[in-house]
């Protein structure tokens, strides 16, 4: 695991192939990072699927409120709910939607970014400017690749919990 500098900005999430560690960007978008944070806190993110996984793209998680493999996942709602708190103002940087970055999934309206997130798979470039990055893989970054493709996966990975690197 990689060495963690300020864990309190920093995320441990467990995934089946083991621990994806992940370095928030609070300087950048401070709203983002505290949500990640007190979601995380919550347990919200335990067992939440990774919904929409496109290879070559990007894995995105976090529906907080349908994807809860073992509570209430719905592949066919996986996706479309968040938390049950408001949506958060774009946070837009100059930091790059590279690979291992943590970006902030949303509607088509910018300011509607809630609980869900996806890690990109290789640079994507195209998505620069245009969503919320919060958030950079610093290490794990293979059990990201290694979770199960499609839109939703027949059988889907989860994370299996998520923490605060302070609170563990």
């Amino acid at each position: 695991m990689a060495e963690i500098k300020d864990p309190e900005n920093t995320i441990i999430m467990t995934l089946t192939g083991g621990d994806v560690v992940i370095a928030l960007l609070p300087d950048v978008a401070p709203e983002h990072t505290n949500r990640m944070k007190e979601l995380a806190r919550a347990g919200a993110y335990d067992n939440v699927a990774f919904h929409r996984v496109i290879d070559g793209f990007m894995a995105q998680t976090g529906d907080v409120q349908h994807a809860n493999m073992e509570k209430d996942y719905n592949p066919g709602r996986a996706g479309t709910g968040g938390s049950d708190m408001p949506d958060l103002p774009a946070e837009f940087s100059k930091i790059p939607h590279a690979r291992g970055s943590l970006g902030a999934a949303r509607s088509a309206n910018p300011n509607s970014a809630n609980s869900q997130f996806f890690i990109n798979f290789k640079d994507n470039d195209f998505l620069n400017g245009q969503y919320t990055v919060y958030g950079n893989v610093i290490s794990g970054m293979e059990h990201v690749d290694a979770i199960a493709k499609g839109e939703p996966p027949a059988n889907p990975d989860r994370m299996i919990s998520v923490k605060v690197a302070a609170d563990v």
